[in-house]
This record gives C-alpha cells, sequence and structure tokens, in this order.
C-alpha cells in the first residue's frame, strides 16, 4: 500500500520533505512505493569537534633515602665501626627489597591494565554479551536491551554481518575508550555554537491575520505513514485548508501493513487544544454535516489520492484542480496525503501558520505526557531537574517533578539519545547490503515483494545502482556497528548514557554487541519502563514513537544516523525552535563517513578520529533555512523564528 511505502522513506539525507526519498520518518510519497533513495539524493552533514589527548601513565621513581656513608674516623672504636656497617647492609638490603616490591608493582599495574583491555577485546567477538545499564533499577534488566521482534530473532544469531568487517576498528575504537576513561572529553561534545545560535527565538504564534471562515468547503484528511509523516501532513493539510479558504475535518490516520497501528488523531494528540489553538486561522471541526457523511465521494470524484497531486506542490495547484472539486460537491478527501505542498514559494503567513501547527498545536495526549516524563527523570537519574524542553513536551507532568523533590540538590545526568535507524523497512527499502551474503539478500527481497512491490518491479525492470554505488554516494543507513564507531571517533566516553530509539534492529542482539559492548550505560525505553507502564502503548507504534520523540528531544545531546528520517528531522527542529542555542545534534553526512569507513581495513585510529570528527563538524554551523527545505527541520527562518541581532 502506498501508504506503507510512504512511511518506509528510506533514504534522502537532506530532510524529510523536499526532495527527499527517505527511509526513516520522511514522509515519502504516498504511491504504491516511494522512489528509492538513490533516485533523490544529496549529502548530508554532521557535526561535533576536537581531539581527545591521549593520556600517558609513568610511574614516578621513588627518590633514594640513604646515600653513602663515609668511613669512621680512627678514634671510633673497632666495634662501634662493625655495628655501624652492619647497620649500613641492613639499611642497603632493606632498600634494595624496597625497590624490588616497587618494580613488580609497576609491572603488576601494566599487566592488569593490558588484561583489562584484552578482556574488553573478547566482549566484542562475545555473542553472549550482557548489556549493562548502569541505570538504577535495571539489575534485573534482561541481557537484550533492544526489543526485536521473535521472527527476526534467529536471523541476528546467525549473521555476524557488519560485524566482520569493522572488527579491526571495533577494537580500536574499545582500546581508545579503555585507555581514555580518565581524559576528559572534547569541550564543545555537548554545546552548539552559542553565540548564532542564541539569536533566534521562537515567533510562529504571532499572527498577523484575520480568521478563515472555511466556506469553499470541507477538506477529509487521511495521512498515511508512522507518527512523524502523519505529523507533517497534518500541518500541511492546515496550511493548505487556510489556503483554500475551506473547513478542515479533524485527520485520520490511514492503517499501515508496516506500522500496524489502528491509532487515530485522538490517540496521540490533544484534539480540543489542537481545534481550539488554530481557531484564529482555521475552522476546525470533528466531522463532516451529516448531509454530507452519505455521499459516495469517490464517485462524486471527490477522492484526491498522492498520486493525484504532486510532491512539494505548489499554491498554484490546488487553485487549479482542487478549489473546482470543492466549490462543485462541497467536499474533497485527500487520502494518502503527506509531503503534498511546497515548502517555497509560500506566502510568509502561511509559513508560519505550519509552524505555529508544528511547534504549538500539537500537543500529545496526557497518557503519553505522564509516562514520557517519566521516561524522562530515569534517564537522567533525577525527579528535581526538568530539561529545558520538558514543559514543552510533557506539559504539566514537568511540574510536579519539580515541586517533589525541591530540597535535594542532586545533580541530573545527562544523557546522548540516538536515533539507530535500522529497522527490517529501511534497510530493505535501501537496496544496500550489509554484509549478510546470500541469505541476507534473498530475506530483504522477500521482505520488499510482500511491502514494496512496486520497489520489486523498479528492481527487475530497471538498472539500479549497486550496494556499493548506493554506499559510497552515502545512500545506506549507517549500521549499529558505524554509528558507534562515530560516537567513539567524536569523544563520547564509555561511560556516557545512551538512549537509544528505534530499538526494532534487524539483525537482532548480534547487531548491538558493539554498541552494548563499548557503552554499556545504555537502554531503551522497554529498559527504563516496566511491563506494566508500557502495556498500555503496545501494539501502538505510533503511541511508543512518540515516547522515542519526547526521549530524543529532551536529550542533552542527540545523534542521528540518517539525515533523512522524519524522526530525526522533526526531533532537530524541535530541539532548534525551543532549545535557546543549547541543545547539540549530530547529523552525520553519511557521503563523507562512507569515504571514511571504506578504508576501515588499514586506517590508524587517531586519523579515523581526526576524519570523523571533521566531517561531523561542519555540519555544525548555525544558518537559516536552504531554500526549498522543510521549516519542520530547519525552523531558523523568519517564518517560525526572529533573529533577534537583526530586530534588535
Amino acid at each position: 500500500m502506498s501508504v506503507n511505502i510512504v512511511q518506509i522513506e528510506p533514504v534522502p539525507p537532506e530532510e524529510d520533505g523536499p526532495t527527499s526519498a527517505q527511509p526513516l520518518d520522511p514522509t515519502t510519497s504516498s504511491s504504491a512505493c516511494p522512489s528509492p533513495a538513490f533516485l533523490h539524493y544529496r549529502s548530508g552533514s554532521s557535526t561535533p569537534r576536537s581531539r581527545p589527548s591521549s593520556p600517558t601513565n609513568s610511574p614516578g621513581n621513588g627518590l633514594t633515602r640513604f646515600s653513602t656513608s663515609e668511613a669512621p674516623p680512627d678514634w671510633v672504636p673497632k666495634m662501634q665501626r662493625r655495628t655501624s656497617a652492619r647497620k649500613v647492609g641492613v639499611e642497603r638490603a632493606w632498600y634494595s627489597k624496597k625497590r624490588v616490591k616497587g618494580i613488580v608493582g609497576v609491572i603488576g599495574l601494566l599487566v592488569f591494565y593490558f588484561l583489562m583491555n584484552w578482556v574488553m577485546l573478547l566482549r566484542l567477538q562475545d555473542h553472549g554479551i550482557r548489556s549493562e545499564s548502569g541505570f538504577p533499577g535495571n539489575s534485573s534488566l534482561p541481557s537484550d536491551s533492544v526489543t526485536i521482534p521473535a521472527k527476526w530473532r534467529k536471523i541476528g544469531k546467525v549473521k555476524k554481518a557488519q560485524k566482520g568487517n569493522y572488527g579491526r576498528m571495533l577494537a580500536l575504537a574499545a582500546h581508545a575508550l579503555a585507555e581514555g576513561q580518565s581524559k576528559p572529553e572534547p569541550k564543545d561534545l555537548w554545546l552548539e555554537p552559542l553565540v548564532p545560535s542564541v539569536s533566534w527565538k521562537p515567533c510562529a504564534d504571532q499572527r498577523n491575520w484575520e480568521p478563515n471562515e472555511g466556506k469553499n468547503g470541507y477538506i477529509l484528511v487521511t495521512a498515511n505513514g508512522g507518527m512523524n509523516q502523519q505529523r507533517v501532513a497534518v500541518c500541511n493539510a492546515v496550511a493548505v485548508a487556510r489556503l483554500l479558504n475551506s473547513t478542515l475535518v479533524v485527520p485520520k490516520f490511514l492503517y499501515s501493513s508496516i506500522w500496524r497501528d489502528v491509532s487515530q488523531f485522538g490517540d496521540i494528540y490533544q484534539e480540543e487544544h489542537f481545534i481550539k489553538y488554530l481557531s484564529p486561522d482555521i475552522r476546525i471541526v470533528k466531522e463532516l454535516p451529516k448531509e454530507l457523511q452519505s455521499l459516495d465521494l469517490e464517485a462524486i470524484g471527490s477522492v484526491v489520492t498522492d498520486v493525484d497531486i504532486p510532491k512539494e506542490a505548489k499554491p498554484s495547484f490546488y487553485f487549479k484542480h482542487i478549489i473546482p472539486i470543492l466549490l462543485k460537491n462541497g467536499v474533497v478527501h485527500f487520502l494518502g496525503f503527506g509531503h503534498r505542498l511546497a515548502f517555497d514559494p509560500i506566502p510568509f503567513q502561511l509559513q508560519r501558520l505550519r509552524c505555529r501547527c508544528n511547534f504549538h498545536a500539537l500537543q500529545f495526549i496526557p497518557k503519553i505526557q505522564e509516562v514520557g516524563a517519566l521516561l524522562l527523570q530515569r534517564l537522567r537519574q533525577n525527579e528535581s531537574h526538568p530539561g529545558p524542553l520538558d514543559r514543552y513536551l510533557v506539559g504539566s507532568f514537568a511540574e510536579p517533578v519539580k515541586k517533589q523533590t525541591k530540597s535535594r540538590a542532586k545533580k541530573a545526568s545527562r544523557y546522548l539519545a540516538l536515533h539507530l535507524r535500522f529497522e527490517i523497512d529501511m534497510v530493505a527499502h535501501s537496496l544496500c547490503e550489509f554484509g549478510g551474503g546470500e541469505e541476507e539478500r534473498k530475506e530483504l527481497e522477500a521482505y520488499r515483494e510482500i511491502h514494496f512491490p512496486a520497489l520489486t518491479l523498479l528492481k527487475k525492470t530497471t538498472t539500479l545502482p549497486t550496494p556499493a554505488e548506493l554506499r559510497e554516494e552515502g545512500l545506506c543507513p549507517l549500521t549499529p556497528e558505524e554509528a558507534v564507531l562515530m560516537l567513539a571517533a567524536l569523544g563520547f566516553n564509555r561511560k556516557t548514557h545512551v538512549f537509544v530509539a528505534g530499538s526494532q534492529i534487524y539483525g537482532g542482539r548480534s547487531r548491538m554487541i558493539a554498541l552494548t559492548s563499548l557503552y554499556p550505560k545504555l537502554v531503551t525505553k522497554e529498559n527504563l519502563l516496566t511491563p506494566t507502564e508500557l502495556e498500555p502503548f503496545m501494539n501502538f507504534s505510533s503511541q511508543l514513537a512518540a515516547l522515542d520523540f519526547i526521549g530524543c528531544t529532551a536529550a542533552d545531546a542527540f545523534a542521528m544516523t540518517d539525515s533523512g528520517s522524519q524522526l530525526s528531522s522533526l526531533v532537530s527542529g524541535f530541539r532548534i525552535y525551543y532549545g535557546g542555542g543549547k541543545m547539540p545534534t549530530i547529523r552525520p553526512n553519511k557521503r563523507r563517513l562512507a569515504s571514511i569507513f571504506m578504508k576501515n581495513s588499514t586506517i590508524e585510529w587517531r586519523v579515523f578520529e581526526q576524519r570523523i570528527r571533521k566531517a561531523v563538524r561542519q555540519t555544525k554551523h548555525i544558518q537559516p533555512r536552504p531554500r526549498a527545505r522543510s521549516m519542520y527541520r530547519y525552523p531558523r527562518c523568519d517564518e517560525c523564528m526572529c533573529n533577534m541581532t537583526i530586530t534588535s
């Protein structure tokens, strides 16, 4: 179903909307198969910087406490001479023994140090390894810190996949992390370029127009994809309703065979707040008037699918093709609606409305907010220090936590959120290979035939880039092994608390060994929340995705592994809009990283480290939204935010 494919969006390295056909969460086309990533690509880029200092351990040599004694004068009796000589002999023997003990002690410490390194390296090869969590209350956690559908667990056990390709680099990373446990992390690892970023302030809530009467008819929208694609579709629908002076019916969500979630708008977002907050902009109702409910919309030509609307359609398209249907039938149903409205050229206030919808009108329901607040408390290991974005994510549930433990002075733990986009849908849609050989190829092809039939047909009838060419162009999702190598090279130490979102990892537990070995304090929402707390969300992937959204957005630092991911795009945009220039995001340029990873069999760790940091640092520049790019991801633009350096 086109809905599914849109959701899967397998690849664009850039944004969730324009010109991108991505896997993650960007909404791709709703057609039966979104165009594979290799058809539309750009190089993304990323961020951090700083080199680690290498500490050296040199045992200090103790100074001698005794110097050679001179011969006693002749007048000293013979007996005294003998006594003195005996004394000196004893002292020298004592010193010699002490010196030997010191040398033995130093050798023992060195042996212990190398033994610990050896044990760490062995763990990378050990498939029976258990993941330590390092978070309170997790001592009884299963070794499977990542949730994997039973169907795919076998596959993970059989495949050692990429591990074989990166064994050398993972060993070097393990050694570097063990060696650098006492070293400070790079200074700017948890920071954004402060001066240029703090000058941008949220202002999408400001309005400068009269309410829309919605007199041209009603717009029904059924959005496809997962939670993140649906969020974008809702805000685009709000803008289209205003553009066409029509009334919007609260959006519906299509069921996807991939996400398998029956959740509707009111199961994820606060419906009343949505309607009320946007009432000065457009008219929103919960359902069609009774006289229109009985119409066969398809028969009268009021159903418009995503196939009928070009991606990134301009306002002129809607005036030319949609207004006539609205005026004739009084209603239009956009079926499978997603990225069907361009980002430029669009009137200023209409753009601001899209930002207002995304950053202000869409608030999670209390059930999600409450558990989201609990997740954040456990991630920080502290209840008295809400983060700067908490109130925008979990609403009033951030406040009681604040008052609850006012007297405590315990410092909250900071954590890194990692969106590991390596689920089966992404892997299959990318058309890349990940080291699993013929078995993997057959398995992914079978998955494509069921979920991406159009892509399967395209693959059979068209000459497409080879997996190697796709990887070279940066069009393959980063594997867990590549992700952990990137984090280690950037300077995140072994004690870093890591929250992993997107835990249905293809290949299962074996693909997570590198991550859990090098970063033992790694957790997912499934680790931190009890089965009872998670039970209301089970079988509702969009609601679970909302918890991941909260955990990633509130993190002290956020790292994405695919810049085309819709979740990553929305999270990074939210962090920019509300973060006040203090919420760094790591956006790897996969094309540049691919050229570095290709040298994994020969490159030295120090060189690898320098190149990764340079590649990531280049994406950290603060700049306004590029033309035709998504304001959901790049809200630094006059329509969404106010640049105080200009206004002042």
